[in-house]
């Protein structure tokens, strides 16, 4: 049993790490182009946006 409560105790220090990874990575996307722009490149470094998506999200911020 002490092996069961060892694992108990792992499990409950791990969960306030899952509780913050569900916690959005980048804050919504600002009203002025510009850091609009630099959201959607942060997006597009880290691998969250693809190209093709980064370009079409910048037109469109640019109103192009």
């Amino acid at each position: 049993m002490a092996h069961h409560t060892s694992t108990q105790a792992a499990a409950q220090e791990q969960a306030p790490a899952e509780d913050y990874q569900e916690q959005p990575q980048y804050a919504p996307p600002p009203a002025d182009p510009a850091d609009e722009i630099e959201h959607l490149a942060q997006l597009h470094a880290s691998g969250a946006l693809t190209d093709d998506e980064f370009a079409a999200a910048k037109a469109k911020a640019l109103g192009t």
